[in-house]
């Protein structure tokens, strides 16, 4: 608390609203997803992880979710994204070149790539990971590997449920010790074995 009163309000009321403006459950879940990120790549540790999840799940407003995320760096839930900048003034246009057309005609012609490649130089922004072979999906972001062992070790707290985004099933198995440890243990081997989908229906990556 100490921490928080000592930020000044302008600074957060400027990035992210005023002080006392409410939050739904949408905005408690990105947070609590953000701070998965976060525990996965051992920026925090199993007690600030749980006391901050505590205080996501509790959270009234904008601010006290601000206040979970000012010492650590990207990600950070969509909401909380810093203010835009200006625009700078526009420099007056500067000559340019003749333009010249590419040559054309059938010695200049680029076969087609085969069926189901990708030609060089262009990406699949919708799919960095790739594509499901038997269902076309993209692939998720979430690795299976991490989400199987985070549960196996950490699934009393639900953590390998938070990370793939089922926050409605992490808090469950956070409540009930991850079933006395049964839960906990069958999810992370099923997690392990056959990867399971992310909150978005996407597959987990290997």
């Amino acid at each position: 608390m100490d921490l928080l009163h000592r930020i000044p309000f302008s600074a957060v009321s400027e990035a992210f609203g005023p002080e006392q403006q409410r939050i739904g459950n949408q905005q408690r879940e990105e947070a609590i997803t953000a701070l998965n990120d976060h525990f996965a790549m051992a920026r925090l540790d199993i007690g600030e992880y749980q006391e901050r999840v505590n205080r996501a799940s509790g959270a009234q407003s904008y601010f006290e979710l601000a206040e979970l995320f000012r010492d650590l760096p990207q990600p950070h839930p969509p909401f909380l994204a810093p203010p835009s900048v200006p625009f700078a003034a526009v420099p007056p246009p500067q000559p340019t070149q003749p333009y010249y057309p590419p040559p054309t005609g059938p010695q200049y012609a680029v076969p087609p790539p085969p069926p189901g490649m990708i030609p060089p130089g262009y990406g699949t922004p919708g799919a960095p990971y790739g594509f499901d072979p038997i269902t076309g999906v993209p692939l998720s972001d979430k690795s299976k590997i991490a989400a199987g062992v985070l549960q196996l070790f950490l699934g009393g707290f639900g953590v390998g449920r938070f990370y793939t985004g089922h926050v409605g099933i992490g808090i469950a198995q956070l409540l009930t010790c991850g079933g006395c440890g049964v839960w906990a243990l069958v999810d992370g081997i099923i997690l392990l074995v056959s990867g399971g989908t992310d909150a978005q229906g996407r597959k987990l990556r290997d």
